[in-house]
């Protein structure tokens, strides 16, 4: 995304009608016309989707389908958030661009295509989301390929709550600020980004936005707070006040 396309989306934070939902309403994922108040962009594995479950199995699957052992539950959890060519990179201790990591990468694509819908919502989630959507435009920048991150928040009933679905698609950039800027750019602006890791603050806070970390997902709160989180929100309900102070 060209730097001014990034400068128009910041200048458009505020209270304004969201513009630019095309591509998201062709995809099938809610408009929310009319909303006049700011916007939110939202993280999904960790923050929305609790996602542990369907991704430590498929990649385990992966490692296995390529010869390497399977790894634990934590050790796989830290990966959980980055593009998956940089997490498996970390994971096997091998570049991002090598081989067997685009090997693993495809081996893990072929089976969470099945498995992502076993996906749930993280308790009291969905409520606060439902809130939030009756008052302004939301919506989702991740770097989980698009067509897997449209299938989460439908298993997880939470499609029609978005009115833009930011995510990587083949040939396109994949890391976590390239996301939130495309989202800003379609919204027309956005008071705070909500994340559970760190590339979630750092792309937020170097877009201008409201550096907003959860708890409940797989970032620690010290490695939300080193990586600049203007605020830490324990249990989903209190996403409402720190929503309002984001856009007071």
């Amino acid at each position: 995304m060209a730097a001014g396309a990034v400068a128009s989306a910041r200048a458009g934070a505020g209270c304004g009608r969201s513009s630019d939902v095309g591509g998201a309403v062709a995809s099938g994922v809610h408009s929310l016309n009319g909303m006049s108040d700011r916007a939110i962009v939202f993280d999904l594995d960790g923050v929305l989707a609790d996602s542990r479950e369907p991704i430590i199995a498929c990649v385990n699957a992966a490692l296995e389908a390529i010869g390497l052992d399977m790894r634990s539950e934590a050790e796989v959890e830290q990966i959980i958030g980055p593009p998956s060519h940089i997490g498996f990179g970390e994971l096997i201790s091998e570049a991002p661009d090598s081989d067997v990591v685009a090997e693993m990468v495809a081996a893990y694509r072929t089976r969470y295509a099945n498995a992502l819908w076993d996906t749930r919502p993280f308790p009291g989630v969905p409520e606060a989301v439902r809130t939030l959507a009756d008052q302004r435009s939301l919506a989702v920048a991740t770097s989980k390929p698009r067509r897997h991150a449209l299938p989460v928040l439908e298993a997880i009933g939470l499609a029609d709550a978005f009115q833009v679905v930011a995510g990587p698609v083949p040939g396109g950039a994949a890391d976590k600020q390239a996301m939130v800027a495309e989202a800003l750019e379609r919204l027309g602006g956005a008071a705070a980004m909500i994340g559970d890791r760190r590339y979630d603050m750092e792309a937020g806070r170097a877009l201008g936005l409201r550096a907003i970390g959860v708890t409940w997902g797989y970032g620690s709160r010290e490695e939300l707070l080193a990586a600049g989180a203007q605020e830490l929100v324990d249990i989903p309900p209190d996403l409402l006040q720190a929503v309002a102070r984001a856009c007071g």
